[in-house]
């Protein structure tokens, strides 16, 4: 099946996507498909592209190589959370027109945002804050903030939601508290990518993986991706890899960018969910 018919069927593909900066790689050469409502994390060593990746998506990044295909979703479809390192909580204003955001894709982005007050009280009452509509964002805890930047997503009503590292550092009643969120995304069929560190939660919560290490080392099922070799692969790619190495050609036959020795460019590319 070409790309383009993968990404039809499926709602997201990758055909030979290379992302990184300035014209040096961060992700490299990936193919593959994600299922239109798939649950799927993306794990990997410090440095492996994963955030890049959703940006890449998003299109925050333009691809070096490659492109992203996703036919049927129109902007504003594809809703995205960065790392709680990005949010500026210095920046003054008030929890209810952070969350109010959210409704930007129905109303558009300068129209003022009327007789949404419900809206925006019943998503804050669905992460467990009700009340808050008035407390400046910098008054917040961490987990605070992140149900605040949960409750923009219900409203923002994407078909693809992108998280980056959204359990970092926060508490575990809150964790539990938006895995149930990210549950119910799951069951109401939209598609959740979610990069994560903590291994142990992707086992639990995540029924399908992308191990990332610059380079797809394994993508499928979750227990058959987090195996002991590899993890070790995923941290021996990105230690040799050469962060001013040029972007080149998947068919060279080449390394990708990196000091490791030669390789199959499909040996593990192309898995089970290959374009």
């Amino acid at each position: 099946m070409s790309p383009a018919r993968a990404a039809e069927a499926h709602g997201l593909a990758f055909d030979g996507l290379t992302l990184g900066y300035a014209r040096h790689p961060a992700v490299h050469h990936l193919d593959g498909t994600v299922p239109a409502g798939a649950l799927l994390a993306v794990v990997g060593p410090n440095g492996a592209g994963k955030s890049t990746l959703l940006k890449g998506i998003m299109g925050e990044i333009a691809p070096l190589d490659g492109r992203v295909l996703h036919p049927g979703l129109r902007h504003g479809d594809i809703a995205y959370l960065p790392q709680a390192a990005e949010i500026d909580r210095a920046f003054p204003v008030a929890v209810y027109d952070l969350v109010a955001m959210g409704l930007w894709r129905r109303v558009g982005l300068w129209r003022r945002i009327r007789g949404d007050d419900g809206a925006v009280a019943a998503a804050l009452d669905a992460v467990g804050l009700g009340g808050f509509e008035r407390r400046p964002i910098g008054t917040l805890s961490g987990g605070q903030l992140q149900r605040v930047l949960f409750a923009r997503l219900l409203l923002q009503d994407a078909r693809v939601i992108l998280l980056d590292e959204p359990f970092a550092a926060i508490d575990a009643r809150t964790t539990d508290d938006l895995l149930a969120l990210v549950r119910r995304w799951h069951g109401e069929g939209r598609t959740v990518v979610a990069v994560l560190h903590d291994l142990e939660q992707v086992r639990r919560h995540f029924p399908t993986t992308l191990l990332l290490a610059r380079e797809a080392v394994a993508w499928g099922d979750t227990a058959s991706v987090l195996t002991a070799p590899n993890l070790r692969r995923a941290r021996n790619l990105c230690e040799a890899w050469d962060d001013s190495a040029p972007v080149c050609r998947a068919e060279a036959g080449t390394p990708h960018g990196h000091a490791a020795p030669a390789h199959d460019h499909h040996d593990h590319h192309h898995h089970g969910h290959a374009a």
